[in-house]
């Protein structure tokens, strides 16, 4: 009996154990869902992890207060400062080339050879019409000067024939005085007189005349000499230039033609420099040609050594997105320096005094606005700043605002982290 009740009571109680457990059920979840609820949150609050970056493989420099040297940095060679390229006066055939590039040359030095028939045959025409108009101006002197002579016979004879005159009136003056001879004698030989001396008159201009006519005849047959004395120069020079010269004391650099080949009038033919005095041709970004003026100190690396010179000449146009400048050299070259070597120039700009200064960050531009990563001072972290770049050189920038003396700055390019404020350094 007593089993009987106890198994009832169980079945009575059972109900009441299942709901007490759905319950227990019930809160574990919703606990549960709260606790994921509020380690969400928490996570969102965190925001995303830092990025680690390594440091040493970062640019990291200190801001500086004090002066800051603006530079311009450009890339070139140096070049002789004298060149000269020799070229063919008149269509020709290089026959033989003496002189091969490399080898020190005088003025005087034949470096190749050169053939045309048309200059040689011009050269002995020029120089038969030359002999030809100074026949001319011989016969033309020869001719005038007989002329001449006429003119002053003529003059002569009217100079006699009016002094005889002069001496015959004279005498018939005293003797009509003492009625003499008639009146009409004596006037008879006043006029033969005038005549007489006006005849005279009119053959010391012909003589005068005729003096500028022989001047003017001499000058043009003399003209007409010079102009084939030029032509014939002009025919002796092409002829001297099929034998091709230095020109000056040197070294030949280039050969630009082939034995045998036909090359036209004003085809470069070699080219001579003086390799013991060099300039450096720089070639200045054109956005950094503005700040270079004349006279501008400049630092040349040769890399083997440094050599101070300065601006002498600023090419007025852009080439290829650059400016060259030419920079006389006033230091001594060091051993090995030649033409064509390829050198770094610095360009001093300006000495600005008493400024906040730092490496020149990746990027950079002159007055431009950037952000920088300043490392947490006692922490492995680097916060994003907002920094004002002022003038820029070649590896410095001057800061305007956004940091300060002793701060320390990433200067390495930064771009992978652009959407983080905060990055870890180790």
């Amino acid at each position: 009996m007593a089993r009987v009740l106890l198994k009832q009571g169980m079945d009575i109680a059972n109900p009441m154990l299942k709901i007490r457990k759905r319950r227990r059920l019930q809160w574990s979840v919703a606990g549960g869902a709260l606790a994921l609820a509020a380690l969400v949150v928490l996570v969102l609050r965190l925001g995303p992890a830092l990025p680690t970056a390594d440091r040493g493989s970062l640019w990291v420099d200190t801001v500086q207060q004090g002066d800051m040297l603006r530079e311009v940095r450009a890339t070139g060679t140096l070049v002789p400062r004298e060149i000269r390229w020799l070229a063919a006066a008149t269509p020709a055939t290089v026959e033989k080339i003496l002189v091969w590039p490399g080898t020190p040359v005088q003025p005087d030095t034949v470096l190749m050879r050169l053939s045309d028939p048309t200059v040689e045959d011009a050269l002995s025409n020029a120089q038969a019409q030359v002999a030809a108009a100074e026949a001319d101006v011989a016969a033309k002197r020869a001719q005038m000067q007989s002329q001449y002579l006429d003119q002053r016979s003529a003059l002569a004879q009217a100079q006699s024939d009016y002094a005889s005159a002069k001496v015959k009136a004279d005498a018939d003056a005293k003797a009509e005085k003492m009625q003499l001879i008639p009146r009409v004698q004596f006037e008879q030989g006043q006029i033969a007189l005038k005549q007489l001396q006006q005849r005279e008159q009119i053959e010391q201009q012909r003589v005068a005349a005729f003096g500028g006519n022989m001047r003017a005849q001499m000058a043009a047959v003399q003209a007409a000499l010079q102009q084939q004395r030029s032509n014939l120069q002009l025919r002796q020079r092409q002829a001297d230039a099929l034998q091709v010269k230095a020109g000056i004391a040197g070294v030949l650099e280039e050969v630009a033609v082939q034995e045998g080949a036909q090359v036209a009038a004003g085809t470069n033919l070699a080219r001579v420099a003086r390799p013991d005095v060099l300039i450096a041709r720089l070639q200045v970004p054109e956005v950094q040609a503005k700040d270079v003026v004349m006279g501008m100190p400049v630092s040349v690396d040769t890399h083997n050594g440094l050599v101070d010179g300065k601006v002498e000449r600023i090419d007025p146009a852009v080439r290829n997105g650059s400016v060259q400048v030419d920079v006389t050299l006033t230091g001594k070259l060091p051993p090995g320096a030649r033409p064509d070597l390829s050198v770094d120039g610095r360009i001093r700009i300006a000495l600005l005094h008493d400024v906040l200064s730092v490496g020149r960050p990746a990027l950079a531009k002159a007055d431009s606005d950037l952000s920088l990563f300043r490392l947490d001072a006692g922490s492995d972290t680097a916060t994003r700043v907002p920094v004002r770049i002022g003038a820029a050189s070649v590896d410095r920038v001057q800061i305007l605002h956004g940091l300060k003396a002793g701060d320390q700055v990433i200067l390495s390019d930064t771009s992978q982290w652009d959407k983080y404020d905060r990055i870890r350094v180790k």
